[in-house]
């Protein structure tokens, strides 16, 4: 099991927020949050009158604009406070990730064949370097030579090693990791400053992340209630001045304040921060926040199966012959089809057929060529100088190609590849010129607790769709076993885009996982594309997550992250808004009540003075935030519900919890003020 990073705080990070929540006292910063930044005016005006008690006719009431003042500057403090410790966060996350850049020196492979010691920076793509065993692989890159066991653990957090090796979707490496057996020979893939590593550092420093579409779009309703209560407030003045009433300026910036959102309006920054750490926290790295939003709204996943749904290496582990072919001529042939399938795949061919007794010298290649297997032909093969060819590939396109050679194909093919599928396996059909001799049973199982997984996906509303490239019947089969939704069989490329683009036109959000260059079209197509850190290089680049543990399943942690995060700002919007009904009842009052008797009746809650309701109210107002801090940072716990539900829950809980609760506080600080002022 992966170990996950550790998301705790230390002294340290809370230290270092507290320092940087003074520095973003700086208007240039507090711009950034219009919401805020109105706090820090009214802040600058109570300080003025608190110097000069009658600047602007204020109030000649040197400490209760004092102490406004000090509540003002806490109130922005705590707010700051928040969003540093976020951001402190993750940029520790990010120091981590440094000390993993050291460096490096790279066993580069000159023209003429010797090894030259360089600096890892100096390494550029299509460069080819060995790394041996204790040595710290210098960048990104492909294997293209050898087997080696690699601790990834710097990166992932996970101890046990990973075996990386030539061919197929487990030959990436990263940078910064280290190979603690064998040897294997990279191809660089990126060049110095655009590595995996250096992208998560840049990544995980939340302070340098852009605003999500939903965090622009709340920003702009908060900045609009901002403007209604500054209205409000302003036309207060007048209407006091009609009734012979006088205002203090101080008493209006209060007011100003506790009506306005300072609660969501201080979290909101530090919520969006968190989300993105959350993520981190599970060993995935997000490219931006609308991707983890958007996995919050993901109504379909589209899973490829080789890798993702089962364990993905397919071993060959029986060899079936048709009618009038030989088991030994079989085994051959087999053999020679893989001679130059450096796969997992191909290898497991050849350790079957040695077991079976076949000598070594089948396995020699002189005089022949490897013929690769692509998307289109689904086949591949060796050509040998004697003119034979040999082929292995999927049933449908081993037919297409006996025909066209002008062969026929066995009557008990058909029966062979179906019990192969039927039992979960892949056959893949041999071919010798245009003569089929069998076929090979390739076996690969569903990973444990799919179907677990996919339940939990259900009850969040969320469809799941197998893509895979094996028949109907081996799909139909492996689809049954893990629980999936729907599946589409003998699929390509363009058949999962074209399944992601038919979803989305209906107005639905996709998620996508994937591990190999096949996969990179569809998971850039998606809305949340999550591509596995083993994976290829092209799948990485291609989507907009990256989980380091290499799971698949983890897009289910990853939805409910997403939906934690919205459920979170919208909880907490809820709730500062529902603040302003108690701090009503608390200011207004007490604003009108020496001049209009008749308004102590909205002292509902009874409290002393003026002038302590006003501070009770604006001090609860500064003290919410930090008592919600935990909450923003955490996330509301999501529990897969229907969205009725969900929705009535958390009103109940913030929406009438964030009226009643504003209402006790209030009062208690009120009784608090009273003993304060008669001790």
């Amino acid at each position: 099991m992966s170990t996950k990073r550790n998301g705790t705080l230390n002294k340290e990070i809370v230290w270092k927020a507290i320092k940087d929540a003074f520095k973003k006292l700086d208007p240039r910063i507090m711009a950034r949050n219009p919401v805020m930044s109105v706090v820090e005016i009214g802040f600058v005006i109570t300080l003025l009158l608190s110097i000069l008690p009658n600047f602007f006719g204020g109030t000649s009431d040197r400490g209760y604009n004092i102490a406004v003042s000090v509540i003002l500057l806490v109130t922005i403090l705590f707010a700051n406070f928040s969003e540093a410790l976020a951001e402190g966060r993750g940029k520790a996350q990010a120091d981590s990730l440094k000390k993993t850049k050291q460096d490096t020196k790279a066993k580069l492979f000159q023209k003429d064949g010797y090894i030259k010691i360089v600096d890892a920076t100096e390494l550029r793509k299509g460069d080819i370097v060995l790394v041996e065993t204790n040595d710290l692989i210098p960048t990104d890159g492909d294997v293209i030579e050898g087997v080696a066991a690699v601790d990834e653990s710097a990166i992932t957090g996970e101890s046990a090693p990973v075996i990386k090796e030539s061919g197929g979707d487990f030959c990436s490496v990263t940078g910064g990791t280290k190979v603690i057996s064998d040897f294997i020979k990279i191809v660089v893939t990126s060049d110095p400053g655009e590595s995996f590593l250096d992208r998560m550092i840049h990544l995980v420093e939340g302070a340098k992340r852009q605003k999500t579409p939903n965090e622009i779009a709340l920003s702009t309703l908060l900045v609009s209630l901002t403007l209604i209560f500054l209205l409000v407030c302003t036309t207060l003045v007048p209407i006091a001045s009609y009734i012979k009433v006088t205002l203090p300026i101080t008493t209006l910036v209060a007011l100003l304040v506790c009506l306005i959102p300072t609660t969501i309006g201080g979290l909101l920054s530090a919520i969006g921060i968190a989300g993105m750490d959350r993520v981190t926290q599970f060993n995935v790295i997000a490219m931006s926040g609308k991707a983890v939003e958007a996995a919050g709204d993901i109504n379909t996943i589209i899973l490829d199966k080789t890798g993702t749904i089962t364990h993905g290496n397919r071993m060959a582990s029986a060899f079936l012959p048709v009618k009038g072919i030989s088991q030994a001529k079989l085994n051959k042939v087999a053999v020679h089809s893989s001679l130059h399938d450096e796969t997992p795949e191909g290898r497991s061919v050849i350790e079957l057929a040695k077991k079976a007794g076949l000598s070594d010298k089948e396995l020699d290649k002189a005089g022949t060529v490897g013929i690769e297997f692509t998307a289109e032909t689904r086949m591949s093969g060796t050509d040998f100088s004697d003119g034979r060819k040999i082929r292995k590939g999927a049933a449908d396109s081993i037919r297409q190609y006996i025909q066209q050679q002008g062969g026929k194909v066995p009557g008990d093919l058909e029966s062979i590849t179906n019990e192969v599928a039927t039992a979960g396996g892949t056959p893949l059909v041999v071919t010798e010129g245009n003569c089929v001799l069998g076929v090979i049973y390739l076996k690969d199982t569903v990973k444990p607790g799919m179907r677990e997984r996919f339940d939990e996906l259900r009850k969040m509303g969320i469809k799941t769709v197998m893509c895979t490239g094996d028949n109907p019947l081996t799909a139909s089969t492996i689809a049954k076993e893990a629980g999936v939704d729907d599946f589409i069989a003998e699929a390509k490329p363009e058949d999962k885009i074209s399944v992601i683009k038919q979803e989305q036109a209906q107005g639905k959000l996709v998620a996508m996982t994937g591990d190999g260059t096949n996969d990179a079209p569809a998971l850039a197509q998606a809305d949340v594309g999550l591509a596995m850190n083993t994976g290829t290089i092209a799948a990485k680049e291609a989507a907009n997550m990256v989980d380091l543990d290499s799971d698949p399943t983890k897009i289910i942690e990853v939805v409910a992250i997403g939906k934690q995060l919205l459920m979170t700002r919208g909880a907490l919007t809820t709730f500062s808004i529902a603040n302003d009904v108690a701090k009503y009842f608390a200011i207004i009052p007490a604003m009108f009540m020496l001049a209009i008797p008749q308004m102590k009746a909205l002292n509902i809650m009874n409290l002393a003075t003026p002038q302590s309701a006003i501070l009770s109210a604006l001090i609860f107002n500064a003290i919410i935030i930090p008592l919600l801090i935990p909450l923003a940072m955490k996330g509301v716990k999501y529990v897969p519900m229907s969205a009725s539900k969900l929705l009535k829950k958390n009103l109940f809980i913030y929406g009438l919890g964030g009226v009643i609760v504003p209402f006790i506080g209030i009062k208690l600080i009120d009784i608090l003020l009273v003993m304060l002022q008669v001790a």
